[in-house]
Order: C-alpha cells, then sequence, then structure tokens
C-alpha cells in the first residue's frame, strides 16, 4: 500500500502591513524618505512645504556646479585610466602619505559633499583608507576660497588657526586610521553596491592604460556616462534628503536657543559648540555670518572655531553623504576623529590666544 499523501495546508493570505512592506521593499529608501518628510510638512505645517522645496532646489542649485565637477573629474579618471595616477599620490611611504594628504585635502577647494565622488573613486579602487581619511576629513574645513572669506570675516589669525587645525585634525585621523587598519578591523570600508575598498594597507588592483581623450573611444565614452550618471543620482537623492533636514533643523530650532548655548557666559561653551556645531551648521559661508555675529555678541574664540570644525565634517549634508558611502565602522570613526579634533583645537586656539 502507497503511504497516503497529505494535502498541503492553504497559506494564510498576507496581511495588509505584510504587503506594505513587500511593496515598500523594492522602493528607493532615500525617495521614500524625502517623501515622508515633505508629506509630514503637507500634513503639519502647509505654510512651509513651498518654503522647504524652494529651499532644497535653492541649496542644490548652489553646489549643483561644484559636484558635477567633482563627478565630472571621478568619471573622466575612470574612462580615461588616470585614477591610476591619482591614487599614485596616495601611496608610498605611510607616513609620509598621510601627512601630503591631509595638506592636500586643507588647500584643495572640494566641499564636504563635493570631495565625496573622489573619495569613493579612491576607495574602490584600493586607496589605503588612512591617506583618504586624512584628506576626507581635512578638505572640507578650508579651501583657497574659504580661507580668505574666513579672514575677511574673522580675521587673519582665525583662518591661519582654521587652516593649521584642518591639515591637524586630517592628519591626526590618518595615523589613528593607518593604527586601526594595520589590525585589521577597518577592512571593507565602502559600502555594498558603493565600490570595494581597500584597507590600510591596500594597492591599486589593476592598471589600465591612460588614455587622455578618452572620447575618441565609444567603450570608454561609456565608462565616463555610466559613471557620470551613477554618481550624479547617488548624490541628488543624498543631497536632497540632506538639505530638507537642514530645513526642518533650521526652521525648527530657535536661534536663541543656539545663542544661549554658545555664549561666553556658558563654562562649557567649547564643548557645547562642538555638539551644537553637528545639526546646527549650515553650511561654510552661511556658518561664517553666524559665527562671526555670536563673537561680537560675547562668544568665545575657541568655541567658534569648535562649532566651525565641528560642523564642517559632521554637518547634515556630510555626514549623510558618508554614511551612505562608508561602512558604520568607518563612519563612526569619522565622526569620532571630528568631534574629538574639534574639540581639542578650539580648546588650543583659546589658550593660544591667552
Amino acid at each position: 500500500m502507497s503511504a497516503p499523501t497529505s494535502t498541503p495546508l492553504p497559506l494564510a493570505p498576507p496581511t495588509r502591513l505584510a504587503v506594505l512592506r513587500q511593496r515598500l521593499a523594492g522602493f528607493d529608501r532615500v525617495i521614500l524618505a524625502i517623501l515622508l518628510i515633505f508629506a509630514g510638512v503637507a500634513l503639519l505645517d502647509r505654510n512651509e512645504l513651498v518654503p522647504m522645496g524652494a529651499f532644497v532646489v535653492d541649496a542644490i542649485a548652489g553646489i549643483a556646479p561644484f559636484l558635477l565637477a567633482a563627478v565630472a573629474i571621478a568619471a573622466y579618471a575612470k574612462a580615461s585610466g588616470a585614477d591610476n595616477l591619482i591614487a599614485d599620490v596616495f601611496q608610498g611611504n605611510a607616513v609620509t602619505m598621510i601627512a601630503l594628504a591631509a595638506l592636500f585635502g586643507g588647500l584643495s577647494p572640494f566641499c564636504s559633499c563635493g570631495v565625496i565622488p573622489l573619495v569613493a573613486a579612491l576607495l574602490a579602487m584600493g586607496v589605503p583608507l588612512a591617506a583618504v581619511m586624512a584628506f576626507w576629513i581635512a578638505s572640507p574645513l578650508m579651501d583657497p576660497t574659504m580661507f580668505f572669506v574666513t579672514a575677511s570675516v574673522m580675521g587673519l589669525p582665525f583662518a591661519i588657526g582654521k587652516t593649521i587645525a584642518a591639515i591637524g585634525i586630517g592628519a591626526v585621523g590618518g595615523y589613528l586610521t593607518l593604527a586601526l587598519g594595520q589590525r585589521g578591523w577597518l577592512s571593507d570600508p565602502l559600502r555594498d553596491g558603493v565600490g570595494n575598498g581597500g584597507c590600510a594597507g591596500g594597492r591599486v588592483r589593476t592598471r589600465k592604460p591612460t588614455d587622455w581623450a578618452f572620447w575618441q573611444k565609444a567603450e570608454r565614452r561609456s565608462v565616463f556616462a555610466g559613471e557620470f550618471g551613477r554618481v550624479t543620482l547617488f548624490l541628488a537623492r543624498w543631497m536632497t534628503l540632506a538639505f530638507a533636514l537642514e530645513f526642518l533643523m533650521s526652521t525648527y530650532i530657535p536661534a536663541a536657543m543656539i545663542e544661549s548655548a554658545l555664549g561666553s557666559g556658558n563654562a562649557f561653551a567649547i564643548p557645547t559648540a562642538v555638539l551644537v556645531g553637528i545639526p546646527a551648521y549650515l553650511n561654510g559661508y552661511a556658518a561664517l555670518g553666524l559665527v562671526s555675529g555670536l563673537v561680537d555678541g560675547g562668544m568665545a574664540s575657541g568655541a567658534a572655531m569648535a562649532f566651525l570644525l565641528a560642523g564642517g565634517v559632521t554637518s547634515i549634508p556630510a555626514a549623510i553623504a558618508v554614511w551612505a558611502l562608508a561602512r558604520p565602522p568607518v563612519f563612526a570613526l569619522y565622526i569620532i576623529i571630528a568631534v574629538t579634533g574639534a574639540l581639542v583645537s578650539g580648546l588650543l586656539f583659546q589658550l593660544a590666544l591667552g
């Protein structure tokens, strides 16, 4: 006799919540977050919906030339094969390499968001994370234009102090990353889908011949177009979310609260400036105007320095861009270096002024 066959029990129909989760699983989470923010403002404070949209558009338009230039450079480097030459700058003796990367970062014209495509390209090529970290941290803190604007608004000593701090924090961050990487704690720094980064001792994997006039070959034109489109879409999504969050912060957190926390009468002004600078920092040029006014009202110069340094690296747009690019351990190290470096630099600057 054959064994009786069992009739499978009918599956229970999926619940509405399960269906919703299944549909959302295939939806881009960044775009979903953007839609939820705008929907929330539309429901709770409809009068701010149009200003928020205008703010996001204006902010993206303002940084678009710099971002597109950075994306184009990264795409050109990949299409032409020049990325290997760029990577060579970050190779060699680790101690010297990190120092040069921090110096280059402090003098380069990249902002905290514009540097992301280059960082992604360098890590994907296997450039040592320690050198990239030094460049990554120093770059958003100072550039030639920012130096002259800072000198005109805050004075030449402040501009020089901030430049030294930017290079110093970048170098210290690079050496700390090197030490951790040698212990195997920071392998594969990039998230899945962004690229496979190199560890602290990595080398460029495959050298391709350099073809400066890449547009003459269809294959390389395709590489350029694909890279340019991919990175542009990546940045557009995350920067839209970043500026929407920035609008919420600047609109619903009273300015008087920030000023009270950073005033010279507060004995913890410098540590507070570091903590407040993380979410309250808008962008380098807008922050200078805010800090200049606070200094005129009695804010300690060390607190001003700490605010600008902490905010420059960990501002909402920069932090979201780094979070989107790097794995959590690398992101955490990035934040720790920035916060600690800003605190120490603010204290040292205050002591230097007597």
